[in-house]
C-alpha cells in the first residue's frame, strides 16, 4: 500500500516487511477507570518513540472470542475532545465495553488517516474553505484514507489472539481479516450521536468512506 505526498512527489511505502519486524517491547500494569489493563508497546526496536500500544484486559481469557477495537491515534479528538469528529466518543465507548469484556484496545500511530498531525491540520484547512475530509487529504496530495492494518493484525498475533468481535464501523477494518489467521466471528457497532460540528463529517464517512453508519 503507498500514498503519495503532492508536495515532495515521494511515495510512502508500507513495507511488510517492515511491519514484519514490528515486535513487542515493553509490557506493564496500568490500572484505569476502565479497570486494570496491561499496556503493550510495539515497534520495530527502541528507537521508536511513538510505538503502537495495546491495552490488554489483565484478566483476559484469549481462548474466547475477544472483544477488540482498532482504534488510530487522534490527537485533537482523543485528548482535547475536538467536536469535529467522532474519535474521542468511540475511544471512550470502546474503553468502557472493552474494561466490562475483558478485551484489546490496539491504539495505531496513525493520525489523520495515515497522513499525520501536521498535514491533518492542513486538512482541517481546506474543510473550512468548503472541502470534506475525503477531498481534502486528495488535495493534498495522499490517498482519502492512507491507514494500513496489516500492523494491528502482526500486533494481535504477537499476542496469541485467535478469535474477535470487532467494534468497528470501518469495511476497511472488516475486510483487513480476509487474508489474516484471526477468525472474525462479529462486527459489532460503534456509532456515536452527532453534534452541531460533525454532522457532515459523519455523512461523509458513510458516503464516501462506505462506514456503517
Amino acid at each position: 500500500m503507498k500514498s503519495k505526498n503532492k508536495t515532495t512527489g515521494k511515495y510512502i511505502l508500507k513495507s511488510i516487511d517492515t511491519i514484519m519486524a514490528i515486535q513487542i517491547l515493553t509490557t506493564s500494569k496500568l490500572p484505569t477507570d476502565f479497570g486494570h489493563f496491561n499496556i503493550i508497546t510495539f515497534a520495530i526496536d527502541e528507537t521508536q518513540q511513538m510505538p503502537h500500544i495495546a491495552m490488554v484486559h489483565e484478566d483476559i481469557d484469549l481462548s474466547s472470542d475477544i472483544l477488540l477495537r482498532m482504534h488510530s491515534e487522534c490527537l485533537t479528538g482523543d485528548i482535547f475532545s475536538s467536536k469535529r469528529c467522532d474519535c474521542g466518543p468511540q475511544l471512550n465507548k470502546a474503553m468502557e465495553l472493552i474494561g466490562r469484556e475483558k478485551g484489546i484496545l490496539l491504539y495505531l500511530r496513525q493520525e489523520g488517516r495515515g497522513i499525520g498531525l501536521i498535514n491533518k491540520m492542513k486538512a482541517y484547512n481546506a474543510q473550512d474553505e468548503g472541502m470534506d475530509t475525503h477531498q481534502a487529504n486528495l488535495h493534498l496530495g495522499f490517498e482519502a484514507d492512507a491507514r494500513n492494518y496489516d500492523v494491528a493484525l502482526r500486533m494481535l498475533h504477537l499476542l496469541k489472539v485467535k478469535n474477535v468481535r470487532l467494534l468497528t464501523n470501518n469495511p476497511e477494518k472488516i475486510a483487513a481479516f480476509n487474508k489474516s489467521s484471526i477468525n472474525l466471528v462479529s462486527r459489532i457497532p460503534l456509532i456515536m450521536k452527532s453534534n452541531e460540528v460533525n454532522k457532515s463529517y459523519l455523512e461523509t464517512k458513510s458516503e464516501k468512506f462506505g462506514h456503517l453508519l
